[in-house]
């Protein structure tokens, strides 16, 4: 079995789904960034990476929060 880091585990729910999410995109689109500027123009690929990879990042935060709160909703008491 793989365990996950202890300062991961550690985060509150909805937060280790903002993490998550912002990495997943954050290395997909980076690398995606890096094949499209390699193609395009090579000696400035390196921009590309954060050309694509930032914002991606940031949609990444945000879907992971979406997905956190939909998550974390029906574990929730209803409130009377």
């Amino acid at each position: 079995m793989v365990e996950a880091p202890s300062g991961f585990r550690a985060l509150p729910m909805l937060a280790r789904f903002v993490v998550a999410g912002t990495v997943v995109c954050a290395i997909f689109v980076a690398v995606v960034g890096l094949v499209l500027g390699l193609i395009a123009y090579p000696p400035t690929a390196w921009a590309a990476v954060i050309e694509v990879g930032y914002p991606s990042a940031v949609a990444g935060a945000v879907i992971g929060l979406v997905v956190g709160f939909v998550v974390h909703i029906p574990s929730c008491p209803p409130r009377c």
